[in-house]
């Protein structure tokens, strides 16, 4: 049966490259318990927007609970603290690149028999950027405004691509620095049983010419 290799359009392989490296907009439904806290993480990189907006659904209208929320960096700086809130938002530009936790709980005064539910709508990247406010600034519109999007998009997989290779070398780095350690631990270990070995042979040969056996 001949074979015959498959070629992807450019453009396919511009959006299979949009949706698997690009930072998209992610509605997430939080169900929170009366007690306890439940946190969402998402690793990002330096100098990129985030945006996100979050709302209590209430189920009952006559039980209106509130929750807290608190976002911190990788090195637990707080980026965003509110309590008793039904509904907000917050927005940041990171400084750091890592894991970056936003947490909501239920208020203690506001706690009832049944779990709250939340949505959140958290976006990053160029998800987060108001391309509306971009047109009007700048008075693009139609096919200007759709290639300016796709500039951003190239730009930010362009980012994002740096910013992979840069992780893959710090994680070969970390990798070749641990199997160099891993075989200095095994020589060592190996030094250690010879030591011992000859010690105990030496130990057995005065015992058993102490001993007028040999």
């Amino acid at each position: 049966m001949e074979k015959r290799a498959i070629f992807l359009p450019f453009s396919l392989l511009l959006c299979f490259l949009s949706t698997s490296l690009l930072p998209t907009a992610q509605a997430i439904w939080l169900t929170l318990p009366t007690t306890g806290t439940k946190c969402i993480s998402e690793e990002i990189q330096n100098n990129v927007i985030v945006l996100a907006d979050y709302i209590v659904v209430f189920d009952d209208h006559s039980n209106h609970p509130t929750i807290s929320v608190k976002v911190t960096s990788p090195y637990g700086n707080v980026l965003h603290h509110k309590e008793n809130m039904t509904h907000g938002q917050f927005a940041f530009t990171t400084h750091e690149s890592g894991n970056y936790l936003a947490c909501f709980w239920v208020d203690s005064h506001g706690q009832g028999s049944r779990d709250v539910n939340v949505n959140l709508d958290w976006r990053t990247g160029i998800a987060a950027k108001d391309w509306e406010s971009v047109a009007k600034k700048e008075k693009i519109e139609g096919v200007e405004l759709e290639l300016r999007k796709l500039e951003g998009a190239v730009e930010a997989i362009h980012e994002n691509l740096i910013y992979l290779k840069s992780r893959e070398a710090e994680m070969r780095t970390v990798s070749e620095r641990t199997n160099a350690r891993v075989a200095w631990f095994s020589i060592m270990s190996l030094g250690i049983c010879i030591a011992v070995s000859a010690l105990q042979l030496w130990h057995l040969k005065r015992f058993f010419q102490k001993k007028k056996l040999i």
